[in-house]
């Protein structure tokens, strides 16, 4: 819906899913979306230098957050919220609901 407005699908891809998730990296991007980790890393970079996202390392993992600095954050999420109201429940259901936190040890499986 917004590929072409920013840059490509892997752009649009990464700033929905900060707007659902607030926090996220590149390797969790691009096996929720199915797509390349090498253009995922570098459009995460590219949104670090223009100074969309920051980034910290918690392990050796790289997290990107929102740079709360960021002059446009309030209207850039605005339009993401907007968006995010077209999205077709499907593909919300499909990837906007991960499981973000470990399974209660004492819960079931499901079979």
């Amino acid at each position: 819906m917004l590929a072409k407005l920013f840059g490509g699908y892997t752009a649009e891809k990464i700033l929905m899913f900060m707007f659902v998730y607030g926090e996220g990296y590149a390797r969790q991007i691009n096996r929720l979306f199915n797509v390349a980790f090498d253009p995922v890393n570098k459009q995460l970079a590219k949104f670090e230098d223009a100074g969309i996202l920051v980034s910290r390392m918690k392990g050796r993992t790289k997290l990107y957050t929102w740079n709360p600095r960021y002059p446009f954050l309030k209207e850039l999420q605005g339009l993401l919220s907007k968006a995010f109201e077209y999205t077709v429940a499907e593909e919300k259901q499909m990837y906007y609901s991960e499981r973000t936190r470990p399974r209660k040890s004492d819960k079931p499986h499901d079979l």
